[in-house]
């Protein structure tokens, strides 16, 4: 189970398993504990022969990768379950671990979702704060800036200085700010490069550092040629509002509706409810944004597998403009076949006056996407 530091990993394994002796831990957040077996891997297995649990949890398994062949042989030889929970897959990929192919299921764990939530959901608050559940743990602003601002602070110091990725911290620090601004853009390395003090290069090998400690992703450009994709600039998105605003020492301001500032955030939360729903519901399906020459733009592109592609402009207005959304017409007939959908605040599904498409709800929106 990968995912984001404070996303749930260990709580949720706590809810499901047994509380009793038929479930051994093992956090390798323990510097001691990580140490042991980071000296002597086979420790694990004279462990669990000994003990004869039915279930194994290894919390941060990247902490001590050589774990894993000792993991694999205890599969294929003893009849006992593992949970391996991780928060970068960096240190893993870096030293080629054994990542049982075969013979585990990957999950990914994110920040709650809308569903999740349920009744205590309240989109006012999930904008400037995200959905960590520590986060919502809190219920005033002043503990729910300490803790994002402790978190980033965390984030730097574990996962970047323990693990050695980068010689100098200042430039990385001062990337993640720039990075943080221009969230939910194009990226352009060169230019965040001279902004941060660095080269083009470094700024790619940052990117992949934020990607490999699932603090964002990638939403690529959509072009029904790979070669064209791979040519034009992707878009990135941290994987919570509140820790993006904290890396870019935004806390402070207020998000206020009908801002443009309210709007980058409300598209930002769709879409990471679309990313966080797609893996949970096994949907497969792709996503990926369109910006045209004439510097047209559809939000997120969605391809369905079997189904039509679905283009998603998402607005957080209560009341869509019909008209500009007109000039949308050339591409849809260029993608077709395809369906245009508005995913906004109003509250009530429509059609567009003028051309084809539908205003949602964004919830409507999720509903038609995910609803099973």
């Amino acid at each position: 189970m990968f995912g984001g530091r404070g996303s749930g990993k260990s709580t949720l394994l706590k809810a499901i398993l047994p509380g009793d002796k038929s479930v051994l831990w093992y956090d390798l957040l323990n510097e001691e504990l990580a140490r042991q077996l980071l000296l002597d891997p086979m420790l694990l297995e004279r462990q669990v022969l000994a003990q004869k649990p039915k279930w194994v949890v290894i919390d941060e398994i990247q902490k001590v990768p050589a774990l894993l062949n000792v993991v694999q042989r205890l599969i294929e030889n003893q009849s006992i379950l593992f949970g391996l929970t991780g928060s970068s897959a960096r240190k893993l990929k870096r030293e080629g671990a054994n990542l049982l192919a075969g013979r585990a299921f990957v999950n990914y764990l994110h920040p709650l979702t809308q569903r999740e939530l349920g009744n205590d959901f309240n989109l006012e608050t999930i904008l400037p704060w995200g959905s960590l559940p520590k986060t919502l743990s809190f219920t005033g602003e002043l503990e729910r800036r300490e803790f994002l601002k402790s978190y980033v602070s965390t984030y730097l110091k574990e996962e970047i200085k323990e693990e050695q990725v980068i010689r100098k911290l200042e430039p990385f620090i001062r990337f993640l700010e720039i990075a943080a601004q221009c969230n939910g853009q194009p990226i352009n390395s060169s230019k965040i490069g001279r902004d941060a003090g660095v080269d083009s290069k470094a700024i790619d090998r940052y990117f992949e550092i934020l990607t490999d400690t699932l603090l964002g992703f990638f939403l690529p450009p959509f072009d029904r040629s790979v070669r064209k994709r791979q040519l034009q600039r992707s878009k990135f998105y941290f994987f919570d509002l509140g820790v993006k605003r904290a890396l870019e020492n935004h806390l402070t301001v207020p998000l206020m509706p009908q801002t443009y500032g309210y709007g980058r955030a409300f598209e930002h939360f769709f879409i990471l409810e679309c990313i966080r729903y797609n893996d949970y519901y096994r949907k497969d399906y792709r996503f990926s944004y369109l910006r045209t020459k004439d510097n047209l733009e559809i939000d997120l592109i969605i391809e369905r597998p079997g189904k039509p592609l679905v283009l998603l402009e998402i607005k957080s207005s209560t009341n869509v403009d019909d008209v500009e959304l007109s000039k949308l017409q050339p591409i849809i007939e260029k993608l077709a076949p395809c369906e245009l959908w508005i995913a906004s605040q109003e509250k009530t599904a429509r059609q567009l006056k003028k051309g084809d498409g539908l205003v949602l709800p964004w919830m409507d929106a999720l509903e038609r996407l995910f609803g099973e």
